[in-house]
């Protein structure tokens, strides 16, 4: 049986590193994320939000309907702020910004991201480039849609690398990783980050790399916001 990382734990609540790979409920053939932690940690646990199958990192389960609850309305309200890295092999049509507009299902069963913006998505990013051709994204998704990075990233022209149901290239895995989550609780600030643990191009990055881009480039694009184009993709 699959073992998680527990990163954070306290009377109230857990989070882990999810790995990439597994998916969050059971399905017809082996059980899911859910069903697997809450027999290694041999207690009742809650889900308060989730992560596709292919995108692996920081995961909240709450320990009580109440504080399941509580972190619900933190979610709803946007007070967890949600910090992802992504890489990608294509070039995006604009290395930092606002992406958003409506999400609407297509054809193939697909999500993909329309002009309009009636209830939008809206994802913040910036990049940079870690070796020719290929950058880093760190993403702060404002909203919760399904498949929100995904779809943004390849409305920008940057389908995640390893993503293939959204046109990413084929890779040793798919490159999106839920890297830091932050927020108050009990009248104290919670700012937890858990590195990738697999994939050959996470691994390439140093540590400072990582925090680096995280830190200052990513809070200097927050703040020149009046200068970026934020028309919708």
């Amino acid at each position: 049986m699959t073992a998680f990382s527990v990163v954070f734990e306290n009377e109230e609540l857990l989070v882990i590193n999810k790995p990439t790979g597994i998916s969050f409920h059971d399905e017809p053939t082996e059980k899911g994320l859910v069903s697997l932690l809450k027999i290694q940690c041999q207690i009742d646990l809650w889900p308060v939000h989730r992560l596709d199958k292919i995108t692996s990192g920081l995961l909240i389960f709450a320990k009580s309907k109440q504080v399941a609850a509580q972190l619900g309305l933190l979610f709803e309200q946007k007070q967890i702020v949600k910090t992802y890295l992504a890489i990608s092999d294509k070039k995006p049509k604009k290395k930092q910004g606002l992406i958003k507009g409506d999400m609407q299902k297509s054809r193939s069963g697909n999500w993909i991201l329309s002009r309009t913006l009636n209830n939008p998505a809206m994802t913040r990013f910036h990049s940079s480039a870690i070796s020719t051709g290929v950058r880093l994204f760190v993403v702060r998704p404002q909203t919760g849609k399904t498949h929100q990075i995904r779809v943004a990233l390849k409305s920008l022209g940057s389908a995640i690398l390893g993503d293939t149901r959204y046109g990413g290239t084929k890779s040793d895995r798919a490159y999106l990783h839920a890297f830091e989550l932050e927020f108050e609780w009990n009248k104290q600030l919670l700012k937890i980050n858990c590195l990738p643990k697999n994939g050959e191009l996470f691994m390439n990055l140093s540590d400072s790399i990582i925090l680096d881009l995280t830190r200052s480039k990513f809070e200097h694009s927050v703040s020149s916001d009046a200068q970026l184009n934020e028309s919708p993709i």
